[in-house]
């Protein structure tokens, strides 16, 4: 069945967008490009990746849980809102960088507008990060980039104000959430296991990717970090250095197993929008977060990979 998505907005979120995009011309695309790169998966997986491997394993696992909750949910809310990007029904809006490669029309492959997923994580991110920081200046640029992602969805085209300022309200009301799970359970183990949980309804009625990429990620992070603490108890690194030496390793490794497990698998089956491929992309990535941040750690105990 075709997805359309639900059309809804405030005159002013047109005015003010069409306005950005014609007044910051060539410059707001580059610094929008630049910016929106902070709420994106790259940049998130580098900085979760160098607190947990590197600095403090046990924020880094709680930074885990907060960033996938929102992530995870966030999808599901889109699920139900269904709200088409601003450049499907406004021409005077340019798509200036598309979430996904491809046909930027296909709302399987670029998902849905509300809320801004970037605008959630970086508020999430860069509160968690900002209150771990003990440098003062970290933490001044903790406070400024969630504005500044935000800001850059709106002049790329690609989300209205609106779904901005749902994704930092977002942001705010699901780590009050995992925290207050946290407490209710006892730890992050079982926090993880009720997240699951609440979102499992979103396979009945989610048709995005992203929701089943994140719970794929949540699946295998949840796993991995009951395996690491039982089996591999792994320590922080001995300095930066070698905190960035596992970073580095780390993203090689998770991005080299996200090409290999496509590869038994046809182009077409993988880009369809249909529930095989929905079920795959979960465990795919399920797979692949388990491996990188369960087994992966095993590598730094003494005398494998002593970093």
């Amino acid at each position: 069945m075709e997805i359309t998505g639900n059309t809804f907005y405030l005159d002013w979120e047109i005015s003010l967008m069409v306005w950005l995009q014609e007044n910051l011309g060539d410059f707001g695309v580059y610094a929008g490009s630049f910016f929106t790169a902070f709420g994106e998966p790259l940049v998130l997986i580098f900085i979760v990746g160098l607190i947990y491997w590197g600095i403090d394993k046990k924020y880094g696992n709680y930074i885990m849980i907060n960033l996938l909750s929102v992530t995870l949910f966030g999808s599901f809310v889109k699920n139900i809102a269904l709200r088409r990007r601003p450049y499907f029904d406004h021409e005077s809006i340019k798509c200036l960088r598309p979430v996904e490669k491809g046909s930027i029309y296909d709302i399987s492959l670029q998902g849905f507008s509300f809320p801004s997923l970037h605008s959630a994580n970086a508020i999430t991110m860069y509160t968690l990060v900002g209150r771990f920081a003990k440098n003062k200046v970290i933490k001044v640029v903790c406070w400024i980039l969630p504005f500044l992602v935000g800001l850059s969805r709106v002049v790329l085209g690609v989300h209205y104000p609106t779904d901005v300022l749902a994704g930092w309200i977002f942001g705010v009301l699901m780590m009050l959430l995992v925290n207050l799970l946290i407490k209710l359970t006892g730890g992050t183990r079982w926090a993880f296991l009720v997240l699951l949980l609440g979102a499992f309804p979103g396979f009945f009625f989610c048709k995005s990717t992203d929701f089943y990429t994140s719970y794929g990620l949540m699946i295998g992070t949840s796993a991995a970090m009951f395996f690491e603490k039982k089996y591999v108890n792994f320590k922080n690194a001995k300095n930066f250095l070698f905190a960035l030496i596992r970073v580095f390793i780390g993203g090689a490794l998770f991005t080299g197993l996200s090409v290999l497990l496509k590869l038994p698998f046809s182009d077409e089956l993988l880009n369809s929008a249909s529930t095989a491929s929905f079920l795959l992309r979960t465990g795919r990535y399920a797979v692949t977060a388990f491996l990188v941040f369960g087994v992966y750690p095993m590598c730094f105990n003494k005398g494998k990979l002593d970093l």
